[in-house]
């Protein structure tokens, strides 16, 4: 690493991460890449974290670790590793993903080539807790697009899978947003945001490895809205907006558009894109949003719990008959 700033800011934020953090923290280590400094943000976990951290930072210079006297929250913890940063390009990383030793040299190398490009990952492997690869991700989207609209349509939406947000980002482009805001899914929202800003390409090799594992946010914390809510937000008592995903998300999109300095004619044609996501798949999502306040303020009493467990049972039976319909099925 260089005497000045690091030219790379990696940072990891974790809570009770000591299945797998050692591992990450190797493969961090290990890039043929050297000059970055890797933050890490305890969020005051009760585990051996801890111990670990504090392990690696003797033994590497280039570790800062910090522990949060209290829980913050995820949004609020992958926040402050940013702030903590100090160089021109920012990498988040998770305590449970690998990445090969070629992924920092490479995503480097195109942003520096390349000053249209403002984040810069690789295809996506997925291993098991074993770290066995098990498969990909991939998805076709057109992110390196010259125009805004083209790339910030790609990015409507809840299905698509975000770990892009996990490449090399100018640290100039992440402070022109809000960063990750404190309500479920804003990551999504920031993806679509730096997409405004400038051209996301995508090194055509498998570099990074997204670990799947009974643990893992997707697994863990969907069964249950306040667990998953907790881990995200730490906010306490939730609201029936905060049950929402698609109310808090979609005027994002249109705020998003109205901050970043863009062509009239640009502004207008994202808004279109907006608009037409709304039409092909937004509005099923703000009727299971709706849905879901309805049965957060009815199941506040025992009859209104009974109520919202047989609407629940009648809303997959017409599901199953719709699908069977839909499939020829009698």
């Amino acid at each position: 690493m260089s005497s000045d700033k690091p030219r790379v800011s990696i940072g990891l934020p974790v809570l009770n991460g000591e299945e797998y953090l050692e591992e990450a923290l190797d493969s961090i280590l290990a890039q043929t890449y050297s000059d970055f400094e890797l933050i890490i943000s305890d969020d005051a976990s009760t585990d051996h974290t801890q111990r670990i951290c504090r392990a690696y930072a003797v033994k590497d210079r280039r570790i800062r670790y910090y522990r949060n006297e209290r829980t913050l929250g995820a949004s609020k913890n992958f926040n402050r590793v940013f702030e903590l940063s100090s160089g021109e390009y920012f990498k988040w990383a998770a305590h449970d993903d690998v990445l090969a030793p070629e992924f920092l040299r490479r995503c480097v190398s195109v942003l520096a080539r390349d000053s249209s490009i403002v984040l810069c990952y690789s295809k996506i492997g997925r291993i098991d807790e074993y770290g066995a690869l098990v498969g990909t991700y991939d998805y076709k989207m057109r992110l390196d697009s010259q125009k805004p609209h083209e790339r910030f349509g790609n990015l409507l939406g809840l299905y698509f899978p975000l770990y892009a947000i996990f490449g090399v980002i100018r640290a100039s482009a992440l402070k022109m947003t809000l960063l990750i805001q404190n309500y479920i899914e804003s990551d999504k929202n920031l993806l679509a945001e730096i997409s405004l800003i400038g051209r996301i390409y995508e090194i055509p090799e498998y570099l990074f490895f997204r670990r799947a594992h009974p643990k893992a946010f997707s697994n863990m914390h969907y069964t249950r809205y306040q667990e998953r809510w907790d881990w995200w937000a730490k906010a306490g008592k939730i609201r029936p907006i905060d049950r929402s995903t698609f109310i808090r998300c979609f005027p994002e999109y249109f705020k998003s558009v109205r901050r970043v300095p863009l062509k009239w004619t640009e502004r207008q044609l994202c808004y279109a894109q907006i608009s037409r996501w709304f039409i092909r798949e937004g509005w099923t999502w703000m009727g299971s949003d709706l849905y879901a306040i309805y049965k957060f303020l009815l199941c506040r009493s025992n009859l209104g719990r009974k109520l919202a467990s047989a609407a629940d049972r009648v809303l997959r039976r017409l599901i199953i008959l719709t699908i069977k319909k839909k499939n020829g099925v009698a």
